[in-house]
């Protein structure tokens, strides 16, 4: 463990270090609980550097809660589509109603915590940012910079390690200013207490880290999770029909991805000949690598449960990462054909 002078400094050199060389992000410049909430769970999973753009086009269109929780869910996933893990959207909104109901942003941890979607850590940064409530976050930039601070080989993959490193960034915390304290923290893991190779000559806390003094700080933190990944072929039918093309909408009840607009593979459309291969691609969700085929197809008669979309409607519907990534393949497909044939 750290004694008291060393948390003290360990605070001290920490916020003087972020004061100077934290990054100018948006959500950073506000105190907003919504707009912060916001950038925190389009951040899960997700880079600082993709999130930007969509999290300001989302604030354009949703500026408060009352606007989110009031969006036709089709807008909303419209607004979200291309960060992924839909999921999110749908219990934001949820959440976002039950706010509504209540006519103002809840302003206590176990309020926040108690919103659907919410997690501790999620509530944590909110309520630290929000409401400068003496709240501890843990993300995995944090256990990295916490498991070296104390030299801790803990297995963060464990069933135990949330209880353990939530408890240890609770006797560093900063409850002066805990929300400076725990952005912070995480610009720390984020930009210089790197997964590998750590920046230990740039670290403002280096003189208090039990890692670097020890030379263990490559093999920090210890993360024992193994499973393979598992691979699937699979191809996507290109139907077009004038100004239309041929989709199908997930639905609403379904696991994944409910209301979304897919294009159809073999078991939508049974008949589909299949002609000229546009393109391929890869896509991974979790443990699974997907590898995709474009192909150009014709259908005679019935399409079953697909349905013909004029291409102008394309830009207000929620489409899935994979559609969107199979229109990425055919533009650039049509840009080489042109530039091919001189065009």
């Amino acid at each position: 463990m750290l004694s008291r002078q060393e948390i003290q400094k360990f605070q001290n050199s920490l916020l003087r270090w972020y004061s100077v060389h934290q990054r100018d992000l948006p959500w950073r410049r506000t105190r907003d609980p919504y707009a912060i909430w916001i950038s925190e769970i389009m951040l899960q999973q997700t880079r600082v550097a993709a999130v930007i753009p969509y999290y300001e086009r989302f604030l354009q269109k949703f500026p408060d809660f009352r606007a989110l929780a009031a969006a036709p869910e089709q807008e909303l996933l419209a607004y979200w589509a291309g960060l992924g893990y839909y999921y999110r959207a749908r219990h934001m909104q949820k959440a976002a109603q039950k706010i509504a109901e209540k006519g103002a942003f809840p302003n206590s941890y176990d309020e926040i915590r108690s919103l659907p979607g919410i997690g501790e850590y999620t509530a944590a940064a909110v309520a630290s940012i929000g409401f400068n409530l003496p709240h501890a976050v843990v993300d995995g930039n944090v256990y990295r910079v916490l498991s070296r601070i104390f030299n801790d080989s803990t297995n963060i993959a464990s069933s135990r390690a949330r209880k353990h490193f939530a408890s240890l960034a609770e006797t560093v915390l900063d409850r002066r200013q805990p929300g400076t304290y725990n952005q912070a923290l995480m610009e720390l893991g984020a930009t210089v207490c790197l997964p590998k190779r750590p920046q230990c000559l740039l670290c403002p806390v280096a003189s208090v880290c039990r890692a670097r003094a020890q030379g263990t700080q490559d093999t920090l933190p210890v993360k024992i999770k193994p499973q393979k990944s598992v691979g699937e072929e699979r191809t996507l039918f290109l139907v077009e029909q004038g100004d239309s093309i041929l989709l199908w909408q997930r639905p609403a009840d379904s696991r994944l991805m409910p209301g979304f607009w897919e294009l159809p593979e073999r078991a939508h459309l049974p008949e589909a000949v299949p002609c000229r291969l546009v393109g391929s691609f890869r896509h991974g969700i979790t443990f699974h690598d997907y590898r995709f085929e474009l192909r150009e197809a014709t259908v005679d008669g019935d399409v079953g449960d697909c349905r013909w979309v004029a291409k102008t409607e394309l830009p207000c519907l929620p489409l899935s990462t994979i559609v969107r990534k199979a229109f990425g393949v055919l533009k650039r497909g049509t840009a080489v054909s042109a530039h091919a044939s001189g065009v």
